[in-house]
């Protein structure tokens, strides 16, 4: 019975790593040989498929969440692309590693190219900063806590909700930790680029859990943000292409027709219709053909895909239940739990 009762801080509240060694320190040995056996045979029959929990953080940092909001409210009041930036930084965080924040790792001399510095992320991938602050209020209110991983996939809830004027509006299982490793190479595997057609496209989302469904509605979030001309100009605009032509006449004037990452690469807004509003537009222009990339012009290459892109358009608030959903489902791709990983003391760098 005593055995039962050291174990339950650790198996129904999911204790963490150093509160787990608090209490083995405390313990008798012969206890532990015991808790040990049956800690063992708990974890062995543990779900391995849903590692994380709504309120991870309730008894741990019960201000955890409202600290993230207050931090991204702020931002997003300065700069609608704050928000932007924090959606498409959780996407390239967990298509890669999985969702462990490792692309927020800076290059050291152990390991000088990380992902950060992966061509699809460097130089267009930005949101660094706000993610430092958001990690500062956090240390201060609880030490050691509150993971950069889960810092990432609160920050994009929080954007989503308030770029939707809260009609995209859900809740985000916690309990990630950091991961260790991150290498320039990953991201070149796993984010395809926006040149790619729908088969490619399809493939990507596949093979990290998700389905062709996945792809089209997290492709709304196309809605929002800015876009380099380096991402289209030379596949959607300087090539025959189904493109508008309104459109095209417009992008001409405002991109040189040799954009280059890194070199003269103005930005556009991906949606001029509800450029700062996170909405169901973005199928409306798929469907009118004044979507920038090559990738949004594929969803119509397929009946399925085409047919997801009109209900999209068209049924109020049928996206929006969908995108909460798939925001969830890419939010739990490959998660570090339990032992593995560790909570980082700085987003940036790895503890030592």
């Amino acid at each position: 019975h005593f055995s039962l009762l050291f174990l339950y801080p650790i198996l129904v509240k999911q204790a963490s790593f150093e509160e787990i060694e608090m209490a083995v320190v405390a313990a008798k040995p012969h206890i532990l040989v015991a808790c040990a056996l049956l800690l063992l045979t708990v974890r062995c029959q543990a779900s391995p498929f849903w590692p994380l929990e709504i309120g991870y953080y309730h008894d741990k940092c019960p201000q955890a969440e409202a600290v993230v909001k207050g931090v991204m409210e702020k931002a997003i009041s300065q700069n609608p692309g704050n928000g932007a930036a924090m959606i498409r930084m959780l996407f390239h965080d967990c298509f890669v590693e999985g969702c462990d924040a490792s692309v927020l790792l800076d290059p050291t001399p152990f390991s000088p190219t990380p992902e950060k510095l992966s061509p699809p992320n460097d130089p267009t991938l930005r949101g660094f900063e706000l993610i430092d602050a958001i990690k500062d209020a956090l240390e201060v209110a609880c030490p050691g806590v509150v993971s950069c991983a889960d810092i990432v996939a609160f920050a994009a809830r929080d954007a989503s909700c308030i770029l939707s004027r809260g009609k995209v509006n859900f809740q985000m299982p916690s309990g990630r930790r950091d991961g260790t490793f991150s290498n320039a190479s990953e991201p070149l595997k796993f984010l395809a680029p926006p040149t790619s057609n729908l088969s490619d496209l399809v493939a990507s989302f596949v093979i990290k859990g998700l389905n062709t469904e996945d792809l089209v509605v997290l492709s709304g979030a196309h809605t929002i943000g800015r876009s380099h001309c380096s991402s289209f100009v030379s596949d959607h605009l300087n090539t025959p292409s189904d493109i508008n032509g309104g459109l095209a006449a417009f992008l001409r004037g405002q991109c040189p027709a040799d954009a280059t990452p890194g070199g003269k690469d103005p930005t556009v807004m991906q949606d001029v219709v509800t450029s700062n509003k996170l909405d169901r537009q973005y199928y409306k222009n798929v469907l009118s053909r004044t979507v920038l990339f090559t990738s949004d012009a594929a969803l119509m290459t397929s009946a399925e895909t085409a047919r997801m892109v009109v209900e999209n358009a068209k049924i109020p608030g049928w996206w929006e239940d969908k995108f909460e959903k798939a925001m969830v489902k890419m939010a739990g791709i490959e998660v570090k739990t339990g032992y593995q990983g560790q909570i980082r003391k700085k987003c940036r760098a790895i503890n030592h």
